[in-house]
């Protein structure tokens, strides 16, 4: 769940990058950077922290050139270290810069391929500098001295071939073009758009169309599943199918919670997908429980506001907003620890107490992961005032591990995991648990956009359309994202980052 940018402009793109990492802040607060090309040289920066706090004036007049790159990184390995941070750069051929959306699912053996047959050499753990590594080796197996926009799109055919997973990526080939590619199952989101210049069209290639619309540029459309765009320096365009077969099928859960309801992703609105499970919650309910008692709905804030208000305007009942929350308290299910997210939820949220006392509330949010989270949530409602408190979820219950980029971790940490829908409502401490049904949430998505025939819903499904998943890779994953590890891994990365120096900090 990363956001990444990049822009072919006619000017200097420092402050535009910048202001595009700034709008897809929601995307991944873990660390940012940017890498920018003028003429022949590239100017790095990059480290852990939010987009404001890793770009100085010092470091912006640094950021020189006409076309760039940049990415805000979230973590869904736990690791804190700013040797994760990108873009990531190798030197041959041409020098290229990478960034990436997604993860990877079969990076061990593509670090040993690598490794032993491309005699290349990997610095860190991300599966990004492994996609990086591999994209540059079937570049410069063409033996090209300048390459060209066929050499450039052949590469990434092979690149198709060889990675599995999810990824949206773009990389930058110094004192050439900037290119992005999406993977043949278009998993994770892709957009590019234009801009019109007294100088002559500028580009920008982003994550979400609402970064375009926010620095003026219009969306042209989505890159394809298996699509690749180049932009040349001089601002030519040239996009190519880099992939045998082909088939849409996005992830659900950007509908659901990762992306901005301002955004248009694969040709759905956002906020009009979220509106509409709002409607197919509310019917379930009157469908289900027509002698309801609820008194007023709240949301949770900000991602299930725009269920909760359809919701209660078909529930012909109260909306009230009855959290307020703290903006500089980041995402709480992706941070490490149990008692981290814990004492991050109260933080974050503070209840207005009028809105709750004696009063039955039915709380809305967009999903249900860990549990941490609603059942903070409901028992501070409890404290606030309220007579009942019911629970609804704009999204089915989360029971399987995600594998393609998002943090929604071992199975056993993930509370509708082998509980029944009782059992979850007694754990979080509500009087009553609504789920949305998966052909419903997946009706509301695909209302927007008929042509898409299956989404990635594998979070509720437990089926993995990319890769070759099997209870053997699960386990693995299992170790690796439990928050025992990420503890672990947070705690060695502080000790390491006190005796490191990173070369490539740009500081």
């Amino acid at each position: 769940m990363c956001g990444i940018v990049g822009i072919v402009g006619r000017s200097f793109v420092n402050q535009a990058i910048y202001d595009a990492l700034t709008v897809l802040q929601h995307r991944g607060q873990d660390a940012a950077g940017i890498v920018t090309c003028d003429g022949d040289r590239l100017f790095l920066r990059k480290d852990n922290g939010m987009v404001r706090d890793v770009f100085r004036n010092s470091h912006m007049r640094r950021l020189v050139g006409n076309m760039g790159i940049g990415h805000v990184r979230y973590p869904t390995a736990g690791t804190a270290s700013s040797a994760e941070a990108q873009p990531f750069y190798v030197n041959s051929p041409y020098g290229i810069t990478l960034a990436h959306n997604g993860n990877l699912t079969n990076t061990a053996a593509l670090a040993e391929d690598i490794y032993r047959a491309d005699l290349r050499h990997i610095n860190t753990s991300s599966d990004s500098e492994v996609l990086l590594n591999v994209f540059a080796h079937e570049l410069q197996q063409l033996g090209k001295l300048v390459p060209q926009p066929d050499d450039i799109f052949a590469a990434v055919s092979r690149v198709h071939e060889r990675v599995e997973g999810a990824y949206a990526v773009i990389a930058m080939i110094t004192g050439y073009g900037i290119l992005a590619f999406r993977d043949p199952h278009g998993i994770r989101p892709v957009c590019y758009g234009r801009r019109d210049t007294e100088q002559g069209p500028e580009y920008m290639v982003a994550s979400e169309s609402v970064a375009l619309s926010g620095l003026g540029f219009h969306l042209v459309r989505d890159l394809a599943p298996g699509e690749a765009i180049y932009i040349s320096a001089e601002g030519e365009v040239y996009t190519r199918q880099c992939a045998s077969k082909p088939v849409l099928t996005p992830c659900i859960f950007e509908q659901v919670y990762l992306a901005r309801p301002d955004s248009i992703i694969d040709g759905i609105s956002v906020y009009k997908a979220r509106l509409r499970m709002g409607e197919k919650l509310a019917e379930k309910i009157e469908r289900e429980w027509p002698d309801h008692d609820i008194d007023v709905v709240i949301p949770i804030p900000d991602t299930s506001r725009t269920a909760a208000l359809q919701m209660a305007n078909m529930l012909e009942v109260k909306y009230r907003e009855g959290f307020i929350k703290n903006r500089y308290i980041g995402r709480t299910f992706i941070m490490p620890g149990q008692q981290q997210r814990k004492k991050s939820v109260r933080q974050k949220l503070n209840a207005i107490e009028l809105e709750f006392s004696g009063k039955n509330v039915l709380l809305v949010d967009d999903s249900i992961v860990r549990g941490t989270t609603c059942n903070e949530i409901i028992q501070m409602a409890r404290e606030a005032g309220a007579n009942k408190v019911y629970f609804a979820s704009a999204a089915p219950p989360v029971i399987y591990p995600n594998v393609y980029g998002i943090d929604m971790p071992a199975a056993s940490e993930l509370i509708a995991h082998g509980r029944s829908n009782e059992e979850i409502c007694e754990l979080i401490g509500a009087d009553k648990l609504i789920y949305q049904d998966l052909p419903d949430l997946i009706a509301a998505c695909r209302e927007g956009n008929p042509a898409i025939s299956e989404f990635d819903c594998s979070v509720f499904d437990g089926r993995y359309i990319a890769g070759r998943i099997d209870r053997n890779y699960l386990d693995s994953l299992e170790q690796r994202r439990s928050d025992t590890t990420k503890q672990q891994k947070s705690r060695a990365a502080a000790l390491a980052s006190n005796e490191t120096v990173d070369l490539h900090n740009g500081n």
